[in-house]
């Protein structure tokens, strides 16, 4: 695999970090907050800018003093970012001027042997923000360059001076490997999640604490095992929906519902012998709306006796029955154990949703799960289900042309999605179906006209 060089962003809490990281990757994906602190993990992308393809990685604020203690871990998380990286990014703020603790920053920087570019950050005045932003050439940087993130601007000339710095990333590019798998891991506050992605990831990515709600963003981290490379989404722990109390805790829930979406499979982590409520239940139905194959992880149950496994995974698929067909592994996110079998789960089901089933024996499967049990029907029409076909995959996806569509009701597309399930070779994946109405049009052909 070929190197991709990294360029970590540093500073001070709250000198635009985040908005700098969101204006060179061109979307919002790290949450941003005037609360010094928001941002407590690395996030990275890996993206293609002036022909040149690096790793993007946003930090936590060096010095911050952090209300729920966790400056040690965010810190620890900074060093190992700059340790990693082939540019360091030193933000600074203009509005706010020199400071102290830029020039700690910058003195570590050059003791660490890093190339650096300065920028300064918050520059709204165009030329007239260039005389005060002089005193920063004090930090011993031989050029600056001047942003304001917040209105993207300054951004090309940094970025250009950005590539030029990284030789590495020039040239020649590698034609673009597969996008590996992305597996999303989602549940409860305080479950594991991130201590799952850091064993995982056999670092420490992202802040592991006792206090729930470590995690604010969705983390992207990339592994491997067995010489297959994977993607780990880590997402900040879930409240109910009804307790999202501020913006924070909202853009937490908005980004975690995302990385769903665009996860090829989802991990929905609960801890033993925790009960499971009305958020795992709340998770499931996300998850499943959202056709996406998942393996439930049952944290700290690794040690408990088969019986008690047994019991508790029967437990999980009673108060989980939108999930009955997926598969539940017990783990341990501390130790490890059993982790090298729930990412084998994981690619399994990314298999599984890429199977493609050959029309005959759809139509024979779903002719015959309508035998044992017919459409529902209104008083003056049956419900009928003339022939089906599967149309797509990654999800499944079977078109059902029917008489009339809204007869087949969500009850009744799980009994035929059951069946296809135990029929074909997607046994753990949600199956999405498209009604279509049949009607005969003025050729006499069949005139698909609506999707449920």
């Amino acid at each position: 695999m070929a190197h991709v060089p990294s360029v970590v962003i540093v500073g001070r809490p709250n000198v635009g970090k985040s908005s700098l990281f969101n204006a060179i990757c061109r979307e919002r994906v790290a949450i941003v907050e005037p609360t010094p602190g928001v941002t407590r993990d690395r996030i990275s992308r890996v993206i293609e800018r002036n022909g040149a393809r690096f790793e993007l990685v946003d930090t936590g604020g060096i010095g911050l003093h952090d209300s729920e203690a966790l400056a040690d871990h965010i810190q620890a998380q900074i060093a190992v970012a700059i340790e990693q990286a082939d540019l360091v990014l030193l933000v600074v703020d203009l509005r706010a001027g020199r400071q102290p603790f830029d020039s700690e920053i910058a003195n570590a920087l050059r003791a660490a042997g890093k190339d650096v570019l300065l920028v300064v950050n918050k520059a709204d005045g165009g030329r007239n923000d260039e005389p005060p932003a002089a005193e920063f050439y004090a930090l011993g940087f031989p050029s600056m360059s001047l942003t304001s993130a917040e209105h993207r601007r300054g951004i090309r000339p940094l970025i250009e001076k950005l590539v030029a710095a990284l030789p590495e990333a020039r040239g020649p590019q590698e034609p673009p490997a597969e996008e590996p798998m992305r597996i999303a891991f989602v549940g409860r506050r305080n479950v594991g999640k991130s201590s799952l992605v850091n064993c995982l990831a056999q670092e420490p990515r992202v802040v592991v604490s006792e206090i729930p709600g470590t995690t604010r963003d969705s983390v992207d981290v990339r592994f491997q095992i067995d010489g297959l490379t994977f993607t780990a989404i880590d997402t900040a722990g879930l409240r109910r929906r009804k307790q999202v109390k501020d913006s924070i805790d909202f853009y937490s829930t908005a980004r975690t519902e995302a990385a769903v979406r665009r996860a090829d499979v989802v991990v929905l982590m609960v801890e033993a012998p925790m009960e499971v409520g009305r958020l795992d239940k709340q998770l499931a139905e996300d998850i499943v709306n959202q056709y996406k194959p998942c393996v439930v992880a049952v944290n700290k149950m690794d040690l408990a006796p088969q019986s008690g496994r047994e019991e508790f995974v029967r437990y999980i698929h009673d108060r989980l029955p939108m999930l009955a067909f997926a598969p539940v592994v017990c783990i341990s996110a501390t130790t490890g154990r059993n982790v090298p079998h729930l990412i084998e789960a994981a690619q399994a089901l990314h298999e599984q949703a890429a199977v493609r089933v050959p029309t005959g024996p759809l139509n024979r499967a779903v002719q015959e799960a309508v035998g044992r049990r017919p459409p529902p029907r209104t008083p003056s029409r049956f419900g009928r289900i003339y022939y089906a076909t599967q149309v797509g995959v990654r999800p499944p996806t079977v078109a059902l042309f029917t008489n009339e569509p809204r007869l087949i009701d969500d009850v009744y597309l799980r009994y035929l999605g059951n069946r296809l399930r135990a029929e074909f070779a997607f046994s753990a994946i949600p199956i999405r179906f498209l009604l279509r109405s049949r009607r005969s049009g003025p050729a006499g052909k069949d005139v698909p006209d609506h999707d449920d």
